[in-house]
């Protein structure tokens, strides 16, 4: 289901699908089998993504997230199959995921040090099968981006998370999510600095092909520059002059490719940015190609990302198709 752009002011309500920014129906229905505890759909789906690392990241990303409170039964069926390694990538990246949904609040302050232990005991429970999914495919760069996520949880030392950057880089440089999970690295939030990390994101889109997604990087960057120095979040003011002129720049570099795994997700990116900017065309134009699919990143700077990709599309007179 697409959107598309009506004359009336008032529209019906939008119809969204949430955190599931891609054009894969096999990834739908094993995202819907793993909810239903069909976990052999998930290890199918994703073993036949092996060979196609940005599939195959998208995928375990998502079947991750959909597995999340069943680590266990993924566990029960790598510890039957040892020698397969979509089993063991995809337990480690579940753990990660349920590690995450543990984090404590930093306003917590009465437990924040009890929900911060137990944040990275779940978090290094996912070093071994990574590791172990690593070792069995040494070709293989998704392993690698998962263990960025995993240090960055664990908050490691710099040089620690430098070298599983590059671990992952000399297999794939151009893997999307790897290069996302860099700039996080660097982000002020995670104790870089707006600079390195805006650097960082110039230099991985210079050295992308026309028509990657790789672009939707700037605006990322510019997003987690400005959560990181602003509150409370509000729509206006969110993007300096330099900043939009930018952001403008790169999406037309980009042209709009939608073959590439994570498109969508780059749609969000660009469409949210000019929501914000108020350059409704170009808002239009992203958000309608995104099909109704919300990604969590850049709507959840905002607040709840179904809620605000909603707002979105109602103020740009945006409807299912």
């Amino acid at each position: 289901m697409g959107v598309a752009e009506v004359d009336r002011i008032r529209a019906r309500r939008l119809r969204v699908i949430v955190d599931r920014p891609w054009a894969d129906v096999m990834l739908d229905d094993a995202v819907a089998a793993v909810r239903r505890r069909v976990f052999e759909s998930g290890t199918f789906t994703l073993g036949a993504a092996r060979g196609d690392p940005e599939r195959r990241a998208l995928r375990v990303e998502a079947l991750a997230r959909a597995a999340v409170g069943h680590s266990g039964a993924i566990e029960t069926l790598a510890l039957h199959d040892r020698a397969n390694p979509d089993l063991w990538l995809w337990l480690g990246r579940t753990r990660i995921e349920e590690a995450w949904t543990i984090k404590p609040d930093v306003k917590a302050r009465a437990v924040q040090a009890q929900r911060l232990q137990a944040f990275q005991a779940a978090m290094e429970r996912a070093r071994q099968p990574l590791f172990t999914a690593a070792a069995l495919v040494p070709s293989d760069p998704v392993p690698w981006e998962s263990i960025m996520w995993l240090y960055l949880g664990l908050d490691r030392p710099r040089q620690e998370k430098d070298a599983v950057w590059f671990e992952t880089v000399r297999r794939y440089p151009t893997l999307f999510p790897a290069n996302v999970a860099r700039l996080m690295t660097l982000s002020p939030a995670w104790g870089g600095s707006a600079q390195e990390m805006l650097e960082f994101a110039r230099q991985a889109v210079s050295r992308a092909p026309d028509g990657d997604p790789m672009a939707a990087l700037l605006p990322l960057a510019h997003f987690e520059q400005v959560a990181a120095e602003r509150s409370p979040m509000s729509r206006g003011g969110w993007f300096s002059d330099g900043a939009l002129r930018e952001i403008v720049s790169h999406a037309g570099r980009w042209l709009g490719g939608d073959s590439h795994p994570r498109s969508i997700e780059a749609h969000n990116l660009f469409g949210a940015a000019f929501y914000l900017a108020d350059l409704r065309r170009p808002a239009r134009g992203h958000l309608t190609r995104t099909g109704g699919r919300v990604s969590r990143l850049p709507w959840s700077y905002l607040g709840d990302p179904a809620q605000q990709f909603e707002r979105a599309c109602g103020r740009l007179r945006l409807v299912p198709a």
